[in-house]
């Protein structure tokens, strides 16, 4: 015998994991992982403090 299901449960189940997919989708196309993340803030960060030792007005200090 088929097991009885709800099909309006069944249609939120279905709606929510397509919404789940195309959301994974997006996060792997357009997403940085934390390790980027973190690389790119070392970077800026060094790169702001290399231009701030070369300047003339003494800010930097």
């Amino acid at each position: 015998m088929a097991e009885i299901i709800n099909l309006r449960q069944a249609r939120k189940t279905k709606a929510r994991d397509e919404k789940r997919a195309a959301g994974d989708e997006n996060a792997a196309r357009h997403g940085r992982s934390k390790a980027l993340k973190a690389l790119e803030k070392a970077r800026n960060d060094r790169a702001e403090a290399a231009l701030d030792a070369h300047r003339l007005d003494g800010r930097g200090e």
